[in-house]
């Protein structure tokens, strides 16, 4: 008896590649699969991620952990604007660059209180309705934003 491989969850199909639109002002774009996906820049109404004509449906905010918590808390004002446009989309996420383990151990540089900055992320998905994704590592957060992407292709595609 033969094992067959499980599919993978990332590609859209075996003979399809997607193309994922990088904002031109992501300063660290994520380096995905090039047999999966193909990246153009450009300016994005929000996020960092999206595919090209639901620009205005999905966006993919990127967080590192150190970025995230100094939005919440330093450049709140600002980041809640981007969090009332991402909530207006389809699909309108957060995905830091870190766990929720590093924010209860303090694993980041600012002085706010890990109770503070889990607070604002409370307050980010329940208030403000954007899920907020804590993805471990910048390597398994690419994982994830290309799943996401390639998951949403499909749906929206076929």
């Amino acid at each position: 008896m033969g094992t067959a491989s499980a599919p993978t969850t990332t590609s859209p199909s075996s003979a399809e590649r997607i193309t994922v639109v990088v904002d031109t002002r992501e300063q660290e774009p994520y380096a995905f699969d090039p047999e999966v996906v193909e990246v153009v820049r450009r300016a994005l109404p929000a996020g960092d991620y999206s595919l090209p004509g639901y620009e205005a449906s999905i966006a993919i905010e990127r967080k590192t952990l150190a970025d995230f918590v100094a939005s919440v808390i330093r450049r709140r004002a600002r980041f809640l604007r981007e969090l009332r446009a991402l909530a207006e989309y389809d699909l309108g996420c957060v995905v830091v660059e870190g766990s929720l383990g590093d924010i209860t151990a303090h694993r980041y540089r600012s002085g706010a209180h890990p109770r503070a900055v889990l607070g604002a992320t409370l307050s980010i998905i329940v208030d403000h309705g954007v899920p907020v994704f804590f993805c471990g590592d910048r390597q398994l957060a690419c994982r994830f934003v290309e799943g996401l992407l390639c998951r949403y292709h499909r749906r929206v595609c076929g």
